[in-house]
């Protein structure tokens, strides 16, 4: 693919994305190429990973394969020891964010999720899992905070002497905020010990980090921990390890992650997807307004708003309330109902059947949700769902009235469907670079990848879909993933000279220890896979 055909496909410049708001129509080369800075169109002649690549097509090898003139070093595997205290880089690598240290695009620090363990972690699991797997399964999920830096060969990599670097895990203790804390179904809990099942998750305004607890309830049951303390949205600050909340006020469900940003008026919004078969979408909008100037003070605002669900239906926004839940036939009809939901505390912790009551609408498995930061229009990932028939997903486009993300209604469109038409299949986790363009994971299951219709698709992938232009929804695939795993976590540096991406659960099919199905990254003399980040770079100029 020449460098014109590609601008033809990627033909989105900031400017010309700023002109189409409404990111419909075709943009002609003249408007593309009105970002102001030709040296930098597109990332073309420039290190920019968010710039021209040579697409490449699916693999089945146990590789991580990049564009040619692209590389990517692995920063940190499962095991890595990460700080001078002889912490370790923990299981199911999943999102990333990257925290510049002195405004550095070579050097900050990386908050990555952990999300559950493999035979790799645990070895063969019988009927209940012994003491040593108890505490390796919570050790293991959770976070790392690490320091990693590029050195003057242009190679990334970790730094274990770092004072920042640091696990939070199943064991760290957390203060609970909002509606539900010390309420009779927390047990009247204000703290709850440890975070697992981290999946994606989201950067503040205030730059601290939130995660999401999804599948959680394996790993509290198998604990015996109290199963109403997790399923929250965590949120720590990279720089301070003392600072560990749980905001009870954004729900309590499998949550895939959060992307916040500011209505019209000045309060914060947050958008967060439940990752399971017919579940709702949800956005929370606090009551107070955003103060730049007030800093991390800001996080109060997590803590008192309005939590609503989306009915595709009718385009509106619907109160997940205590109020709105009185109001449903079901909870006039059911005693049983009543007793649950006696408090808005209730209605947060059991915020699934809530949304349900208030009239939200089942939706394919959302997971990430991303602002086009350009429009203010929402991207939503719809996984798949096969009591649908919905095999292979979708990306919908959300529309909020007037721009302002602190609307209550909205419209929508689907932006992409998966499927063969498309060379992609189940949209995961979503982020979008300086072009505008989406960046989209997949996230085929182990059990699926290579047979019956997912065949073609082979292993997951990395792909770019442009967002407006001529290409609007076609899908450029950057990267393949290793045998039986997934792809998570893409996060750019400031300059986007790296991508940030994680490499989940690779052979993950294995169920002899003696014969894995997979051996990434290929170290010297290992014997099993290792999940882990790399960093990707390229165009050595």
């Amino acid at each position: 693919m020449d460098r014109k055909t590609f601008l033809s496909y990627l033909g989105t410049g900031a400017a010309a994305l700023a002109v189409a708001s409404a990111g419909l129509g075709t943009l002609e080369g003249k408007a593309s190429a009105a970002t102001g800075n030709a040296n930098h169109l597109f990332g073309f002649k420039t290190n920019k990973v968010s710039g021209y690549f040579d697409p490449i097509t699916p693999s089945k090898e146990d590789k991580l394969i990049v564009p040619k003139n692209f590389k990517y070093d692995v920063v940190a595997a499962y095991g890595d020891v990460i700080n001078p205290a002889g912490e370790k880089f923990g299981s199911g690598a999943d999102y990333n964010a990257f925290f510049p240290i002195k405004d550095s695009s070579t050097r900050g620090l990386l908050v990555t999720n952990h999300e559950y363990t493999t035979i790799f972690q645990l070895g063969p699991v019988g009927d209940a899992m012994t003491a040593e797997q108890l505490h390796s399964n919570l050790y293991n999920q959770g976070m790392s905070v690490t320091e990693v830096y590029r050195d003057e060969d242009g190679t990334w990599k970790l730094d274990p002497t770092s004072a920042y670097a640091r696990r939070i895990n199943g064991y760290t203790t957390f203060q609970l905020t909002g509606p539900a804390k010390g309420i009779p179904a927390l047990k009247n809990a204000t703290t709850a010990q440890g975070t697992f099942a981290n999946c994606s998750g989201g950067v503040t305004l205030w730059n601290t980090v939130l995660s999401c607890e999804e599948n959680f309830a394996e790993t509290a049951a198998a604990s015996k921990l109290t199963d109403t303390h997790y399923g929250w949205v965590v949120e720590v600050d990279p720089f301070d390890k003392t600072y560990l909340k749980k905001h009870t006020a954004l729900g309590r469900f499998n949550h895939e992650n959060t992307a916040m940003g500011l209505a019209a008026d000045g309060r914060v919004v947050v958008y967060m997807g439940d990752d399971k078969k017919d579940a709702c979408v949800y956005k929370f909008i606090s009551k107070g307004k955003y103060n730049a100037s007030a800093g991390r003070f800001n996080s109060a605002l997590l803590e008192e708003g309005t939590l609503y669900v989306a009915n595709l239906k009718s385009g509106k926004w619907a109160p997940v309330t205590l109020d709105e839940v009185k109001k449903s036939k079901t909870y006039a009809e059911k005693s049983d109902v009543q007793k649950k939901f006696a408090s808005l505390g209730d209605v947060v912790t059991y915020c699934q059947e809530a949304a349900l009551l208030v009239g939200g609408t089942p939706t394919d498995r959302p997971e990430d949700i991303e602002i086009s930061p350009f429009d203010n229009t929402v991207f939503i990932a719809h996984t798949n769902n096969d009591n649908h028939g919905n095999i292979h997903g979708h990306i919908t486009r959300i529309f909020e009235a007037n721009n302002d993300l602190g609307a209550l209604e909205f419209d929508f469109e689907i932006f992409a469907a998966g499927g063969r038409q498309s060379g992609f299949s189940s949209p995961d986790n979503l982020a979008f670079d300086s072009n505008g363009n989406l960046w989209v994971v997949t996230d085929i299951s182990s059990s699926s990848q290579n047979k019956g219709v997912h065949k073609s698709f082979m292993n997951n992938g990395l792909f770019v879909i442009p967002t407006s232009g001529s290409a609007k929804g076609k899908a450029l695939q950057f990267a393949s993933a290793p045998t039986d795993s997934e792809l998570t976590g893409p996060f750019f540096t400031p300059d986007e000279s790296t991508l940030f991406l994680s490499v989940q659960h690779p052979g993950e099919n294995t169920s002899d220890l003696s014969k894995p199905t997979s051996l990434w990254p290929h170290r010297q003399g290992d014997k099993i896979a290792r999940c882990g980040v790399v960093a990707i770079s390229g165009f050595k100029l």
